[in-house]
């Protein structure tokens, strides 16, 4: 069965062009960039293959590569497969770019080593068949951004946001071993299918729930939740492409740890409970500091922080294919959002904006929000036999009320007295096109993950209490932003917004506690 381990050649080459850039670390280094764009696309042919091979073969696991449960295997099925095509794609993009955008510097052939190295660590660890992989391929990948967060060493602010991942990474590493060491104990394998099956079929054990909390521990960290996000906001010292390469399976690998140890989260509804109130929490915060930031770039970071805490928020309500949908969806337009954000500003720059069409009242964002609600019903009832109500959790439901708030947003502009009907159309139009997206995609998501994550089960009192909350905080949120306009020049409005601007000082009380973050200057 040697063409199961076929997605194993993706990270090979792409390995490959990291040793020559690491050969050839200078300016304009010969064949470098050349052989790191084919190696890129020579991946996403690699993994379009692979899906090929899921869908002729079925899903498996391939033979280890190795002895004693250590080694190399590669686990495909519908969740591996779509994250080897969306790691392979954004990586040749990013890498593709970053081609152009790194010509000319003195160590051009050093970065594209580490961005192949980084592409290649996502890559092992997305296909990871057992935990020995999962975790080396973990820890690489920090490894390998650690030094592309360094590529201008002499930027003071690069190298404390550069200490800081480290040390959260370092944290995450080490509850992901001790987590692997407890599962392994636990269950007597290193297989991640077996694992799971094991875990679905089997009563919930100590170790089981305690392993369950640190690969909790492991996602939030990962994934910069609220308080550790500090780190990713001050990425933007490194260069575009990194930024870009975040989206690649790099921020994301902590929703892709939740989602493929679904199983054995489940058996902890306690911790998803607690990854419900961390997700959330981190998504509105991030949000909120997003509207207040004036660097492109910034906001872009901010708007991660709150995606990243949505994605966290659909785990812990045990939407797993829900969110791997989020983590697809969310990581090809941030990455292209970054990559184009030079060109969006000058375009932005050269707009003559009048200013605001339309500013609603109360009465207008309060129909806005009973209409958006309306129709989300209406579609999710006249669909009811392939979309609807009758087949989605209420976990599910409560997740799309939050996301139809956004659209109610948009109605609240078109229902304004001052506003144009050709504006008002448009609004509506937008509302049912994000209900009828979100039943479908969502269908979509189930139906291609069936039997391999595990339904949502029913909720709890517990559950209920958090989803009736989510939709609460999440609802006065938007109605709050909808109504920014009545009462933004408000002496308290203008001095929230210089707070918000700043995190909060979150990020500064975390540098203070960590002993201040001196950082040594550049040799």
């Amino acid at each position: 069965m040697s063409y199961a381990l076929l997605p194993l050649a993706a990270p090979l080459l792409l390995l490959v062009a990291a040793l020559l850039g690491f050969v050839r670390p200078g300016q304009r280094p010969r064949l470098v960039p050349v052989f790191a764009v084919g190696a890129a696309l020579g991946a996403l042919l690699i993994a379009i293959l692979s899906l090929a091979l899921l869908i002729v073969r079925g899903a498996g696991t391939s033979a280890l590569i190795g002895f004693g449960g250590i080694g190399l295997s590669v686990r495909l099925d519908a969740v591996s497969a779509t994250m080897l095509l969306l790691v392979a794609f954004v990586g040749w993009i990013v890498v593709r770019y970053a081609r152009t955008y790194l010509d000319g510097e003195a160590r051009q052939g050093y970065f594209l080593g580490w961005l192949c190295a980084a592409l290649a660590a996502v890559l092992l660890l997305v296909q990871a068949g057992n935990l020995v992989q999962l975790v080396g391929a973990w820890i690489a990948t920090a490894v390998a951004l650690h030094r592309l967060l360094l590529f201008y060493p002499e930027r003071a602010a690069a190298r404390r946001a550069a200490r800081k991942k480290a040390l959260f990474s370092m944290i995450g590493a080490a509850a992901l071993i001790l987590a692997s060491v407890l599962v392994w104990a636990s269950f007597g394998t290193s297989d991640i299918a077996n694992i799971n099956a094991m875990a679905r079929s089997g009563d919930a054990t100590w170790a089981g729930i305690v392993a369950a909390a640190l690969l909790a521990l492991a996602a939030v960290l990962k994934s910069a939740q609220f308080p550790t996000h500090g780190w990713l906001t001050e990425v933007m010292e490194a260069p575009t492409p990194v930024s870009a390469l975040l989206h690649a399976g790099v921020i994301n690998a902590g929703g892709f740890l939740l989602i493929r140890f679904a199983d054995l989260m489940l058996s902890a509804p306690g911790v998803l409970a607690v990854l419900a109130m961390v997700g959330g929490f981190t998504a509105l915060f991030g949000a909120l500091v997003m509207l207040t930031q004036p660097a492109v770039k910034t906001s872009l970071a901010w708007s991660t922080v709150a995606q990243m805490g949505f994605m966290v928020l659909q785990c812990g309500l045990a939407l797993f294919p829900l969110a791997l949908l989020h983590i697809v969806a969310h990581s090809l337009y941030k990455a292209h959002a970054f990559l184009a954000s030079g060109g969006a500003v000058e375009q932005v720059a050269a707009i003559r904006r009048p200013g605001p069409v339309a500013v609603p009242n109360g009465l207008a964002v309060g129909r806005a929000f009973l209409i958006a609600l309306a129709i989300y019903a209406a579609i999710g009832t006249a669909f009811s036999l392939a979309f609807g109500f009758d087949h989605k959790s209420p976990q599910a439901l409560a997740l799309g009320t939050i996301l139809i708030f956004g659209v109610a947003y948009l109605l609240a502009q078109g229902l304004a007295d001052a506003a144009p009907r050709e504006l008002t159309r448009r609004t509506a139009l937008y509302a049912s096109a994000a209900a009828i997206g979100y039943f479908a995609l969502h269908s979509a998501a189930e139906w291609l993950t069936a039997g391999v994550l595990p339904a949502t089960p029913a909720p709890g009192r517990l559950e209920w209490t958090l989803m009736a909350l989510a939709v609460l905080t999440f609802g006065l949120v938007a109605v709050a932003q909808a109504l920014f306009p009545l009462w933004a020049t408000h002496p308290a409005a203008t001095g929230l917004r210089v707070h918000l601007s700043n995190g909060l000082y979150v990020n500064a009380t975390i540098d203070r506690l960590l002993g201040g973050w001196s950082v040594s200057k550049a040799p």
